[in-house]
């Protein structure tokens, strides 16, 4: 379901202007959930914006939610009430198969662990996505081969995961979240398992295929330094986010 937010703003003389869509927009989002002990709510309330080219990191404490909010951004998570908007589409009214759709189209996501399949090379691995779309095989190996050029893997093309190191597996994972060419790239603590001179190298990749392909980034994560790099960052405390000082500790 399409919905466009595009308005205008008023200007001296009776003119206007268009003001940009913005590329993720939550109203009144909540999630709860029925436990043994009684209802769960991570959320109530919650709001959220995010421009076109942003690059927003959310940060907060173990259970706050962070992860949870994320997997409702992609559609792979559904909220208790509350509306979600990616890329123009109503996310919160897809069906099963629209919302997988949705997800292979406009959204690439990047876990804390790779996912990788160890039975196929990381040129199969990036593919995938492409695979599943029924993208013809020839076509989609060579967008892979582009993409792992992108993060520097070029000469990794026919290594399977066990061969590769953990940042080389965490760059073959972004590769596969962007062969897809999404607008919106989902990142859940991307560099949480790895070093500190490996985090650096990854979360600096994110920013320049962030950059160079026009993408929104929203990234989750506990590293503030690389969080300060951001567009914004907002803190989820107490169901809501706000937005966090930069020099924030949690």
């Amino acid at each position: 379901m399409q919905q466009n937010f595009s308005s205008s703003r008023a200007l001296g003389g009776g003119a206007s202007v268009a003001l940009a869509e913005p590329m993720v927009r939550v109203s009144g989002l909540r999630k709860e959930y029925k436990t043994a002990r009684g209802v769960l709510q991570l959320f109530d309330g919650l709001d959220l914006e995010v421009a076109e080219g942003e690059l927003v990191a959310i940060v907060g404490q173990s259970g706050s939610g962070k992860s949870t909010l994320l997997h409702m951004l992609g559609a792979l998570d559904t909220p208790s009430a509350g509306t979600i908007y990616c890329a123009s589409t109503e996310v919160t009214k897809l069906t099963l198969p629209d919302s997988a759709r949705f997800r292979n189209e406009q959204v690439g996501y990047v876990w804390q662990f790779h996912y990788l399949l160890p039975e196929f090379t990381a040129r199969e691995n990036v593919a995938m996505p492409l695979l599943a779309r029924g993208t013809a095989q020839r076509d989609a190996m060579r967008e892979a081969e582009h993409w792992l050029s992108e993060v520097g893997l070029a000469d990794r093309a026919t290594h399977r995961p066990g061969e590769l190191s953990g940042g080389e597996q965490q760059r073959v994972a972004l590769a596969r979240a962007l062969v897809t060419r999404p607008r919106l790239l989902l990142a859940d603590e991307p560099t949480g398992d790895l070093d500190g001179t490996t985090a650096e190298l990854i979360f600096g990749l994110i920013e320049r295929i962030h950059e160079a392909h026009g993408l929104t980034s929203v990234l989750v994560t506990h590293n503030m330094e690389l969080a300060g790099r951001c567009s914004r960052v907002l803190g989820l405390e107490g169901g809501r986010l706000v937005e966090a000082p930069r020099d924030h500790r949690l």
